[in-house]
């Protein structure tokens, strides 16, 4: 390895050893979390849901399960993990106003607070590479 990238590296390595511990290395995360970091669907899943909620899109049943690539995961899996976040009152579901057929999803408070401790911990330790 070249002597010019020995900065990059330490980033590197400072940054993959932040992720890992904030996510699957940690026995403290909460339900919810160990939930969504089980596989790489879940994972980009919450990082695209959490992405259009924080920016004020209403997510339909149709645009949650569009939010990651086809190739990660059949119509099929990305339908059950949505319904699975739900039951497990990790994501609420509510009927459309303007059409009751039509579910829109929320994160709960639960997945809020959990999402942002997470947030505020990865952060933090970012912050110090």
């Amino acid at each position: 390895m070249e002597k010019d990238n020995s900065t990059s590296v330490y980033r590197a390595r400072r940054l993959i050893k932040n992720i890992l511990t904030q996510t699957i290395d940690n026995p403290n995360n909460p339900d919810s979390l160990n939930f969504f970091h089980a596989d790489t669907y879940r994972f980009y899943f919450l990082m695209s849901f959490m992405w259009e909620y924080l920016e004020g899109n209403e997510i339909s049943q149709e645009y949650a399960i569009s939010l990651v690539p086809k190739k990660y995961a059949s119509r099929i899996k990305r339908l059950q993990v949505l319904k699975q976040a739900v039951k497990l009152d990790y994501i609420s579901e509510t009927s459309s106003q303007v059409d009751r057929r039509r579910r829109i999803y929320k994160p709960t408070h639960s997945l809020l607070k959990d999402f942002f401790i997470y947030t505020d911990n990865v952060f933090m330790e970012s912050k110090a590479v």
